[in-house]
């Protein structure tokens, strides 16, 4: 983009003059603005930390660990064998653990 120098320049008091008039039409812009509104009362169901939940039931599918896997004796996490570092005395070691 080209710049006329030859141009009469704004001065300071212009541009404040300018700016309050922005921010008042965005003030009007803004009351206009209706917000919206969640009409689910959805905090009602969310759920505070230490709440009961002895009546709740986890249903959940384990699957067997695989052939090609393993359980890191460090972290307890089933990896597969490509992630195997070390093998202490019979105790399998995950990569991470052993970094």
């Amino acid at each position: 983009m080209a710049t006329d120098y030859d141009s009469p320049r704004k001065t300071d008091e212009d541009l404040t003059e300018d700016s309050l008039q922005e921010l008042q039409a965005r003030r009007m812009d803004k009351s206009s603005s209706t917000i919206d509104v969640d009409p689910d009362d959805s905090a009602e169901s969310l759920e505070l930390p230490g709440a009961d939940l002895s009546n709740e039931e986890l249903s959940f599918h384990v699957i067997p660990r695989r052939a090609d896997e393993f359980t890191c004796s460090r972290c307890f996490l089933v990896h597969h064998r490509s992630q195997l570092a070390e093998d202490r005395k019979g105790k399998l070691v995950c990569r991470e653990c052993a970094a």
